[in-house]
């Protein structure tokens, strides 16, 4: 049986979440963003992906757990994903940006969600696996809500890798807390696991095996 994880809610803590739960709102914003833009939506289409990808995950972790949505509690993380919307418009107007970004902020959107998801459902006192599941969901609802809008099929349904390697990154965030590293230091080495993995498997495109009937 797993031992029971219970992390005090300490100054350091709630700073360490504040912080990696901002990144995460303005990078994931930043790429519904992008992704709206490649659809040439207005810029009300632009904010409303912006918002739905940035807050989606993180709203539908906070209802699971019996939260207050973090977004409605701290409007600060609302003002940050709508000015990240703002300043990619803008800048996307200014400068030439790749395609290739948008899968850059998706992926450390991934990986800052999936830590902020985990030490959330941590805190609340969800068993590890529970946890590190709801880091998953964390970190990918946001990107299911951002293609759907879009009329697309989730790029977590298909794409390389993706919600797997945030799975093994939250659950490697779990082991490292369990071996009393510091929580600063654990989420850094976790996410940027989930990020470069997320990158490794696009670029060398690996992926799970793909449900098919026999011929």
């Amino acid at each position: 049986m797993v031992k029971q994880m219970t992390l005090e809610n300490t100054p350091l803590l709630l700073e360490n979440l504040y912080w990696i739960t901002l990144l995460a709102v303005f990078v994931s914003s930043a790429s519904g963003v992008l992704k709206a833009g490649f659809k040439q939506f207005d810029l009300f289409g632009v904010i409303i992906i912006a918002t739905a990808t940035g807050l989606g995950g993180g709203s539908l972790r906070d209802m699971l757990l019996g939260r207050d949505v973090f977004w409605i509690h701290d409007q600060v993380f609302f003002i940050a994903s709508f000015g990240s919307a703002i300043a990619v418009f803008i800048a996307a107007r200014l400068i030439t940006v790749s395609p290739k970004f948008f899968l850059v902020a998706d992926a450390a959107g991934l990986a800052t969600f999936g830590i902020a998801g985990t030490l959330v459902s941590l805190m609340t006192g969800a068993p590890p696996i529970i946890a590190s599941f709801m880091g998953v969901m964390t970190g990918t609802m946001g990107g299911i809500f951002r293609d759907v809008l879009c009329n697309e099929t989730p790029v977590v349904f298909l794409s390389p890798l993706y919600a797997t390697v945030s799975w093994i990154g939250s659950l490697f965030f779990i082991g490292l807390l369990y071996l009393n590293l510091e929580i600063t230091i654990a989420a850094i080495i976790s996410g940027f696991i989930i990020f470069i993995s997320r990158l490794l498997a696009i670029y060398f495109n690996l992926s799970l095996p793909r449900f098919r009937f026999k011929s």
